[in-house]
């Protein structure tokens, strides 16, 4: 790694954006795919297709976070002991985030076939959604195992420098999936299955085209099966806690909504609080294509003990999420119904009135749900891997679960009967003034 690169001497507003460009192309690709997935699955199957990938999420969102902290995890300490000049120890962590990702996310796979009903009924998915549940669940089950070792790997191609390899692997990957979306769906008629199966294709893809980064005579990282030293994969999954608890949180929330909504809306609920999500999809991507490039500018210039540049790249991160928050809010509200049409059918006009004012509730979350994104990252960045937890569990677990219940229970006679939403953005925001004091206590000064 070049001393004078210009992640550690580089001028700071243009080295972030250096890096965060590509980071939220790549991101935006992968937004898009998954936006125009849903129009799609929507406009063509469903409001009830859109509702059963939502009852999956929690699943989903299961190996994800598992796949993030070893991601992310593991692309920070590769970071900071490149910043050190130790590639021998970068390396191994490297090595070895692959070899463990393959194996947990085939072992889950394995067993989310045997117990399969078992698993249907922990997700609280309805008897006459089960089937097609099932058609969906019998492909995407397996296409994780890909898509989470090409996330582990996007992750330190990036940590390496190679920018341009990994933002086209997720774009050409991202327009693969679009692309084979209208064809299996639009075309060939085969519903959600078709869905899976242009996932599979655009993920096996994007995997080859980052795979050229061990052909590459400039990478610093080397991949080897016989990594030994075993405790370092502990100790970067550990700095990576937060962005497991935060994926985690994600997926037991969901759990609860759809039992909530289900219980007051019934499935129309669950359709269109999945609309929804779509926009704080989009939102949470935006801020983690900042958060990527803040893990590594952020993680070799602590290695590298660059004090006042670490500052300087967390301020230049925090004033582009605010401004990104404003713009997304901006469109929410004045372009609303335009936009919640491109996810539903016309004939589907009690979901979509739904969907209009449970935007008109939740839009205060998008203020403050990316500045705690940046925030818990920069928190693992330093290795404050507890901070950062603390964080994830309060925006993810603690902070919306409760307050759902009690607002479920507060507002169980209100005409509104989703109003008990009013609680996740109340959770954002209380979480928010928790990770600003957290920074607060961990904001490091130069040494005198």
């Amino acid at each position: 790694m070049n001393t004078n690169s210009p992640v550690l001497k580089g001028r700071v507003i243009s080295t972030f954006f250096y890096y965060v460009l590509p980071s939220i192309i790549g991101l935006i690709a992968i937004t898009t795919a998954s936006l125009v997935d849903g129009v799609f699955v929507g406009n063509t199957i469903g409001a009830d297709a859109l509702a059963a990938i939502t009852l999956l999420l929690p699943y989903f969102t299961l190996l994800i976070s598992i796949a993030l902290m070893v991601a992310i995890g593991g692309a920070v300490s590769a970071g900071k002991f490149i910043g050190e000049q130790d590639i021998v120890s970068a390396s191994k962590v490297f090595s070895q985030s692959l070899i463990a990702i393959v194996c947990i996310t085939s072992i889950l796979a394995i067993l989310s076939l045997f117990f399969e009903s078992q698993l249907f009924r922990v997700l609280n998915i309805p008897d006459n959604m089960v089937e097609l549940v099932k058609d969906y669940f019998s492909v995407i089950r397996w296409v994780f195992i890909l898509q989470l070792l090409t996330m582990v790997l996007y992750y330190f191609v990036r940590a390496d420098g190679h920018l341009k390899l990994a933002t086209t692997a997720l774009v050409v990957g991202a327009m693969i999936n679009i692309v084979l979306d209208a064809w299996f769906i639009l075309s060939l008629e085969m519903g959600l299955v078709g869905a899976a199966y242009a996932t599979a294709i655009a993920q096996l893809i994007q995997f080859f085209i980052l795979a050229h980064y061990f052909l590459s005579p400039k990478k610093t990282l080397t991949f080897s099966l016989t990594a030994d030293n075993w405790r370092l994969f502990l100790r970067s999954a550990y700095n990576g806690i937060s962005e497991f608890i935060n994926e985690l949180s994600v997926g037991l929330l969901f759990l609860l909504l759809n039992v909530l909504l289900i219980s007051r809306l019934g499935i129309d609920g669950v359709a269109a609080f999945t609309v929804v999500n779509y926009f704080i999809f989009l939102s949470v991507m935006l801020c983690y294509g900042i958060a990527d490039a803040l893990h590594l500018l952020v993680s070799q210039n602590f290695g590298a003990k660059n004090i006042l540049r670490m500052q300087q790249f967390l301020i230049t991160a925090i004033c582009t999420t605010f401004a990104l928050g404003g713009v997304i809010i901006f469109v929410i509200l004045i372009w609303q119904q335009t936009a919640i049409s491109w996810f539903l059918s016309n004939d589907a006009d009690h979901v979509s009135t739904i969907t209009s004012q449970l935007i008109l509730l939740i839009w205060p979350l998008f203020v403050v749900n990316g500045l705690n994104i940046i925030l818990s990252c920069y928190l693992t960045a330093i290795h404050q891997p507890k901070a950062s937890a603390i964080i994830a569990l309060s925006r993810g677990l603690i902070f919306p679960i409760s307050l759902l219940l009690i607002c479920y229970f507060i507002f169980a006679e209100s005409e509104v009967k989703f109003s008990f939403l009013i609680a996740l953005p109340i959770a954002e925001w209380f979480a928010f003034f928790i990770a600003i004091w957290f920074c607060y206590r961990h904001w490091p000064k130069p040494k005198r």
